[in-house]
Order: C-alpha cells, then structure tokens, then sequence
C-alpha cells in the first residue's frame, strides 16, 4: 500500500512539472513527498470527527487530503494560487470536497478563523512570527503538529542552560508545552532543503498564563540580546534605560501619581535589581519562575516594559 501512495504522489509532482509549475523555495515551497511521514502527522494530531484543521501551506495537498478523511473541515491557508489550484483540482468530485475551505493569502496577514487543531509543514522563513501569532490567537485551539527546521524546533524546547536555550524558548514555553515528536530527514521533500527537519506539538496552556504577554516580551528581549550578560549589565545600556524612564513616566501620567523630581532610573533599576537578588543572574539560566518574579519586581516599581 505505501507504494502504491508513493506512486500516486509522484503522479501528481509530474503532472505539476508538465504543467511548468516549479516549486518556489524563496517561500519555502518544499512538499512532503513521503506518504509514510504524512501518515505518521496525521496519526500524530489525533484528529477527531469533530475537528475544524487549519493547514498552512497545503501546497499540492499531500496532507489536505489524509485531514480531510478525517475531519469535519480542513481551512486551508495558501498563498500560491498556482498550487490552490491544484489542490482544488485534487479533491473536486470527491466526497470530501465540501469539507475544504481555502484562504489565498499570507498567513501572517490574515485573521484566522476558528480552529481545532492545526497540523501543517510550514515555510520555515515564517516559523517564529507564526507559532505567536498561533498561541496568541483566541479562542484557544487543542494543539498545533507543525514541521520546523530542527534547529528551530530544539530551540523551542530548550531548557536553561542549554547551548540553545534562548528568548524563543522561554516566551514559547511560557505559552505551551513543548515535545518534539519526531525527526525527518531532508530527502523527503521535494526539492529537498538545505536541512533537516523536526515536527514538533504545541499545546497552548489553558487557561494561560495570567501574565501581560507584551510586558514579558519586553522583559525577555532585553535579558537575552547578550544571554551571557548579567541582568545588571544588560539593563544598563543607554537605550533600555530611556525606554523604561519614558513608560515609567507615561505610567506615572495615566494613573495621576507625581514623577519624582530628581528621576535616577539607572540607581531605580540597581535597586530592584539588588533587591531580587538578580542583578549577577544571567538570561541563559534563568527559567519561567526567575523571569516571572522580576517581571513582578519591576512592575510593582511601576517601571514598564510595553
């Protein structure tokens, strides 16, 4: 039975190379050619009869169709008209054709609709705004089975400590739990990539985090642009300091309490720093808990990061 899938998939890369439709890999146009891999995602996502999917870029679509088997919708998110077409072309005259909806467009400049689950092999040129514009969106979806460069995805799943570990680990996992499900290698796509790939679950925390996501990613940008700095080094650098004094007096401003006459934000930011018992603390080894707490400090100072 692989085999026969694997011959019907190669038809269908033929017929696309005879209509002169060349995959484009400047955005990220790399089809999953492997219907044994393909499988394996689907099985993965646990797809229920009652699923909405979202799939972004479904490109000839090798997965649409194993989704649509299994769902009650799969929207379908493309921004290359020639392969909407061809995935329209696919599933027309089947049963499942009622069950496809399709968004042309660039994902990251459309507002998704409600989904389930979200099972796809994204472009990976838009791997990290994607998975925040996914684990921002509301409501809530059930998880996200995504391919990633493996690079990116051991990123994500990074602990402190580690080479890897940095901003993207922890603003992800601050949002969902993170497992790497399983490694695929580079020849089962088509045309392969430069790299190897990983896929990668993603289950949004719920309910979240009762955190201000904005002001944590304030926070976590300035901790890690140097992650082998101390925290007091980091905060000392000219431009971080105007910025905090510039929210810290719009702050002051929105809920009518006076700005001290003889501002000093760089001794404000020392002694909330000492007081934390953070100041020698460096990004690379600091966990959810370490940044959640000085976030605390330092808004409870009144002192902004949004």
């Amino acid at each position: 039975m692989p085999k026969i899938r694997a011959a019907k998939l190669s038809r269908v890369h033929n017929n696309i190379e005879k209509q002169g439709i060349l995959f484009n890999t400047n955005i990220g146009q790399h089809i999953l050619k492997n219907p044994l891999i393909i499988q394996k995602i689907v099985e993965k996502a646990a797809i229920r009869p009652t699923d909405v999917v979202l799939e972004i870029g479904p490109g000839t679509g090798n997965m649409t169709v194993k989704m649509l088997e299994k769902s009650k919708k799969v929207i379908a998110c493309e921004v290359d008209t020639r392969m909407v077409a061809e995935l329209q072309k696919r599933v027309q005259g089947t049963e499942n054709r009622s069950k496809l909806q399709v968004i042309i467009g660039d994902v990251l400049k459309t507002d998704l609709p409600f989904f389930d689950l979200c099972v796809a092999n994204i472009p990976y040129q838009i791997s990290s705004p994607l998975v925040f514009k996914l684990l921002l969106h509301r409501p809530l979806f059930r998880c996200a089975v995504l391919m990633f460069q493996r690079e990116f995805a051991e990123r994500l799943v990074a602990k402190p400590g580690d080479k890897l570990y940095c901003r993207l680990s922890v603003n992800t996992q601050l949002l969902a739990r993170v497992d790497i499900l399983m490694k695929v290698g580079k020849n089962n796509f088509k045309p392969p990539p430069k790299v190897e790939s990983s896929v990668v679950r993603l289950e949004p925390r719920n309910p979240p985090p009762p955190i201000n996501y904005q002001e944590w990613d304030g926070l976590t940008r300035i901790a890690f642009v140097r992650k082998n700095k101390t925290l007091s080094a980091a905060f000392k650098q000219t431009a971080v300091l105007t910025l905090l004094e510039k929210n810290f007096k719009l702050h002051c401003s929105l809920n009518d309490k006076p700005i001290p006459e003889e501002l000093d934000m760089k001794k404000m930011v020392d002694d909330i720093l000492q007081k934390a018992q953070a100041e020698d603390t460096r990004a690379r080894s600091m966990d959810m808990d370490d940044f959640i707490r000085i976030l605390h400090a330092f808004n409870s100072a009144g002192i902004h990061f949004s």
